[in-house]
């Protein structure tokens, strides 16, 4: 069964007021299901003060430390000793496309093709897999990997003619078409840009196979559709990769309502065992205001009221907006998306609806304009805890920083990024505006809150591995040992805080998730090696051991599903 927010606050205790009002008298009313004992438990507040010990009770925290849980344990309390592993709160994903990634977890993967030829070959390959007709998708490939020509669909022609294809880069701001999905598609040299796109194309004027941002839609039209089924078994798949990697909530950052819609039907069927907050559209706002007022804003495993829209494109596919052109293509700056008197429009409303808002912004005149869209905003509707966002917060200009903590924007982005786009990012944009790039250490001394996500399936849904990324800054291809960029590598505790509690405030859970301590929902994650007394180089060897989400053990050996 699911409650609304109005069910949840009228219950009391159950709901917002009365899980912060009430924690500790709950606790001390609950005899312990579980006790979890022998470990090294991080709270997450503040500095590494550990505890030994962490107990449950229907489905939430009911005590911390040895003596409290042993003063809670009972003869039905299950005792489980973890023989010194590292328990911390469980990890949110704050930026996911999780649908998408799902699918690829069955999908062909391009993200080590490091040649035209191998790309080629892993099409083929897949190719042979399917029924005549039958689309091939999936992609992840990184042009940049094999000199940055992309691909053309001449490369993939020979070894799919009967095989349409529509391959993803790993942004997924480009798709890579070969011939028959083009004619599929109805794209060919008369087809005209759309707005907020390019069809690009070859010297004579005909498709190479490339399709930027908003022209992908004209080939996802002809793609058929999955089927309901289809949807929420990928869902399945992609709920217990997060579970095996610590990931106890994913915000679903979304331009449509597919993930939202099969979301709600695995919830319809029972616990997700994931936790999962859902954007839609920003252009949708009335929908979401009226689905809120006709249902509610689900529960704590799928929840909604967040809003979406992508302002403009990627540093890899030259679609960002900047100030001054790439460094790399004189003419061009990049672009919009959307207009941006149509966007603060919808901003507006949208905030006077009490929605949250967030929106994407790449490029430094992008992440401007959005703070500039909010800044009117927050003056034409009043004070209010709104909780703005800027997904990726990329490439900043200098006063930009300064601007996250004063207007009380959460910037929510994604430190693997920092690390794979370091290979190549001078060649786009040069040195000099690189300064602002990635700055996580910037902007959280700048007292701003810094959320962390993987972006998923752009980069692997695996926290440690942002972890390491945001601490050590080292570049995937080990060309810098030392840190890209090292000035804004920011501590363990930083990195831990922004996958917990400050992704539990960007996503207004703060109040039962992100913490370990009595009252809040029993999410942790298990670790095999203390994150704070280890190397930093040993992050990314760290393994997670258990998954707990609602007090059940998701993940593991001996999990309780």
């Amino acid at each position: 069964m699911m409650f609304s927010r109005r069910e949840m606050l009228a219950g009391g205790a159950t709901g917002l007021a009365g899980l912060t009002l009430g924690s500790s008298l709950w606790a001390r009313a609950q005899m312990l299901d579980t006790a979890y004992v022998n470990a090294t438990v991080w709270t997450g507040e503040g500095m590494p003060v550990q505890r030994s010990a962490i107990g449950i009770a229907g489905g939430r925290i009911a005590a911390i430390g040895a003596a409290a849980v042993k003063g809670q344990s009972g003869k039905t309390t299950r005792i489980i000793d973890l023989g010194g592993a590292f328990v911390m709160p469980g990890f949110t994903d704050a930026h996911t496309h999780f649908l998408t990634g799902s699918y690829l977890l069955s999908q062909p993967n391009l993200r080590e093709a490091k040649s035209p030829q191998e790309f080629a070959r892993v099409v083929g390959e897949a190719a042979k897999a399917l029924k005549p007709g039958q689309w091939l998708q999936g992609g992840s490939w990184d042009a940049e990997l094999w000199g940055g020509e992309l691909p053309d669909r001449s490369w993939m022609d020979p070894v799919t003619p009967n095989t349409p294809v529509a391959v993803q880069r790993l942004d997924l701001h480009m798709l890579a078409l070969n011939s028959l999905a083009l004619k599929l598609a109805g794209i060919d040299r008369n087809t005209p840009d759309v707005p907020g796109g390019m069809i690009v194309r070859d010297k004579d004027g005909n498709p190479t196979g490339i399709l930027k941002d908003a022209a992908m839609d004209l080939v996802k039209r002809a793609i058929p559709a999955p089927t309901d089924a289809d949807k929420e078994d990928a869902a399945r798949r992609g709920i217990a990769h997060g579970l095996s990697r610590g990931v106890v909530q994913v915000h679903t950052t979304e331009l449509d309502w597919i993930t939202h819609d099969t979301l709600r039907r695995l919830r319809s069927k029972g616990e997700t065992d994931m936790r999962f907050y859902s954007f839609v559209p920003l252009q949708d706002w009335a929908k979401l205001k009226a689905l809120i007022e006709a249902e509610g804003r689900g529960d704590d495993w799928v929840r909604w009221g967040g809003l979406k829209l992508q302002y403009d494109g990627s540093l890899g596919s030259r679609t960002a907006m900047f100030y001054r052109p790439y460094d790399d293509a004189p003419d061009n700056s990049g672009f919009p998306i959307h207009k941006r008197a149509d966007v603060q429009q919808w901003t507006n409303d949208a905030d006077a609806a009490g929605l949250q808002i967030t929106i994407h912004g790449i490029g430094d005149k992008a992440n401007d304009e959005a703070l500039d869209i909010f800044a009117a905003t927050a003056a034409k509707n009043g004070r209010r805890d709104r909780r703005f966002r800027i997904e990726h917060a990329q490439h900043l200009a200098p006063a930009a920083i300064p601007r996250f903590a004063r207007q009380q924007v959460i910037a929510s982005v994604q430190p693997y990024h920092a690390i794979d786009d370091g290979r190549w990012a001078i060649q786009r944009v040069g040195a000099e505006r690189l300064k602002g790039t990635y700055a996580f250490k910037s902007l959280l001394d700048a007292g701003a809150k810094v959320a962390f996500g993987s972006d998923w399936p752009v980069a692997p849904l695996d926290p440690l591995t942002g972890v390491a990324a945001a601490v050590l800054r080292q570049t995937i291809d080990g060309a810098n040992p030392g840190g890209w960029l090292p000035e804004q590598k920011i501590s363990m505790l930083q990195a831990l805080h922004a996958y917990t509690a400050t992704n539990a405030f960007a996503g207004f859970s703060d109040d039962r998730m992100g913490l370990l301590k009595p009252g809040m929902l029993a999410d942790f994650a298990v670790l095999d090696a203390d994150l704070f007394a280890i190397d930093p180089a040993r992050i990314g060897a760290t393994k997670v051991l258990r998954t707990i989400v609602g007090g059940r053990q998701r993940f593991g050996e001996g999990s309780d599903i």
